[in-house]
């Protein structure tokens, strides 16, 4: 029996102020060699990760899976060695010269009928999924869907205005924040959750898991409060 939907969980690292880059969204590489083992386990951990178009042009690439112990581990499940990376990007304007074309790892495209017309599957993408991605209910529809690809756990790496959108649909089940000791400020600084925002009293909750300090990082994990299903 099929999923409804993946379990989904957001994982980001972020400044002491709550900031996920600078005030220039500058690729933000503030992250230490744990927090970036940490993001590399939930990767694969995956069965595919989703990142919106902006996180993709800051950086140019994903991150690969490169630890043999964790290629090794994910063999042994019967998985393939890398997760689908999959882009969102309703406009489809994405530069086939960025090095995230040329890296070892299956590519789908999560875009509008407009942004399609840019891309054929191919060299650059596996799949191409298609919605037009205006409302919660399409998004919850794509979610849906992700099951029949094989796909029960979902991680999600950004941006705050992606990750908005999926918590406004209630389509994400954990957080995972790495607490860095620095501070950016801002006010165009993009921050893990953008968009139109919640008013405080309907504002989606959350249950603390677990936290783990390494060195100046604090580690969070959250579980979103999703409200009873009504029949």
């Amino acid at each position: 029996m099929l999923l409804a939907r993946p379990q989904t969980t957001v994982i980001l690292a972020m400044s002491a102020d709550g900031k996920l880059a600078d005030a220039a969204r500058s690729p933000a590489r503030f992250g230490s060699a744990a927090d970036k083992h940490h993001l590399e386990a939930q990767v694969a951990a995956a069965d595919a990760v989703l990142f919106g178009a902006a996180t993709l042009r800051a950086y140019g690439t994903t991150l690969p899976i490169t630890s043999p112990a964790l290629l090794t581990h994910r063999q042994a499940q019967g998985k393939a060695p890398q997760p689908w990376h999959i882009v969102c990007s309703a406009a489809g304007n994405l530069d086939p010269n960025w090095r995230f074309f040329q890296q070892p790892v299956p590519r789908w495209l999560l875009t509008t009928p407009t942004g399609a017309q840019s891309w054929t599957v191919g060299a650059a993408f596996d799949r191409i999924v298609v919605n037009p991605l205006q409302s919660a209910a399409d998004w919850v529809s794509v979610f849906q869907q992700l099951p029949a690809w094989g796909i029960a756990q979902l991680a999600v790496l950004g941006g705050g205005e992606l990750v908005a959108t999926l918590v406004a649909a209630g389509l994400v089940d954990e957080l995972q924040l790495t607490l860095c000791p620095l501070l950016l400020g801002g006010k165009t600084a993009p921050t893990p959750m953008d968009g139109v925002g919640f008013p405080a009293a309907i504002a989606p909750q959350l249950e603390l898991l677990s936290v783990q300090t390494v060195a100046q990082e604090v580690f969070l994990r959250y579980q979103v409060r999703h409200p009873p299903a009504t029949h």
